[in-house]
């Protein structure tokens, strides 16, 4: 079975809308995280997505939680590591020091501002309504720190207006290939779901690109499905739906990454390990890019100090 067949399998694992009261499976502290990664590991997927909270559940940015999750998941398993940068402020100073001193091998890069809502048909009323701001300083600046680091941006596509929004980075060579969007269907404000909505971008995201589909509540697994048949990538997790297939509530991560590895196999594909998923979304060229960074600095400080 070749590359084109292998699916890179990602677990959202935590988010930070959702709460206990709403789904008692979802993690809070370091530990339960890793164990929640390790459980995704376990049922297939290569990838897990992370937002880090504390132990009350209240989302944040420390940078030495974000270290304490790595140090934990890492205690369990190799699972790839993609960390959340996606502040609603302007200030991404610690997201940038994540980014510097913890290294994930991949960072979520959230590509335009947008309208983010979400709305009760039955209550005929908004549950929150809010924006969230993404202009090209805040990307640039994120993307510098990816780039120094040699963290891979996953370019987080919420419309197409974000995919298409990338030309200027590319011209002035900010953004660099290979690259890999994440198709985020779903939230009110941004593209829907449907099948129409895929096959647009990535009709308009550069020939090559590795993609994914992040389908959020409602439609989640139609529209894993469907990205299966297209030839992408999926996500799931407790981050982006939390419910089985048969309107049970998953107990955890690991329930929905079986369903999406059983879908998966279903349609023909199978899904990558975390080697496999490594060479498809082309990290380890990053991580010699990193080696090679790090031998060039090396060399220039001890003849520093020789001189």
């Amino acid at each position: 079975m070749g590359f084109e067949d292998k699916v890179v399998v990602t677990c959202a694992l935590t988010g930070v809308l959702a709460n206990r009261k709403q789904c008692p499976g979802i993690p809070y502290t370091p530990v339960e995280i890793a164990e929640d990664a390790k459980r995704a590991y376990d049922a297939g997927a290569s990838v897990v997505h992370i937002h880090a909270r504390n132990d009350d559940g209240t989302p944040t940015f420390e940078p030495s939680v974000f270290a304490r999750i790595k140090d934990e998941v890492r205690k369990r398993c190799p699972i790839i590591l993609n960390f959340s940068t996606g502040v609603l402020g302007d200030d991404v100073s610690q997201p940038v020091e994540i980014i510097k001193t913890v290294r994930p091998e991949i960072a979520a890069l959230n590509m335009g501002t947008m309208n983010y809502a979400k709305y009760s048909e039955s209550r005929k009323q908004f549950m929150f309504d809010m924006i969230f701001p993404n202009p090209y300083s805040k990307i640039l600046t994120l993307l510098e720190a990816m780039n120094e680091a040699g963290v891979k941006p996953e370019l987080e596509c919420f419309d197409t207006g974000h995919n298409a929004g990338i030309k200027p980075l590319l011209h002035m060579g900010a953004l660099r290939e290979p690259y890999q969007f994440s198709f985020i269907v779903g939230v009110l404000g941004g593209i829907p779901q449907s099948v129409e909505s895929l096959q647009l971008q990535t009709k308009i995201m550069p020939a090559g690109s590795e993609w994914e589909v992040i389908a959020i509540s409602h439609g989640h697994w139609r529209m894993l499905a469907t990205a299966l048949v297209l030839g992408g990538n999926i996500r799931t997790g407790l981050e982006d739906h939390l419910y089985l297939p048969n309107g049970q509530m998953a107990k955890n991560n690991g329930e929905l990454v079986e369903v999406a590895v059983r879908m998966t196999r279903d349609v023909g594909r199978e899904p990558a390990t975390v080697e496999e998923a490594r060479e498809i979304l082309r990290l380890n060229e990053l991580a010699a890019g990193r080696e090679a960074a790090r031998d060039v600095g090396h060399t220039i400080a001890s003849h520093s100090a020789a001189s």
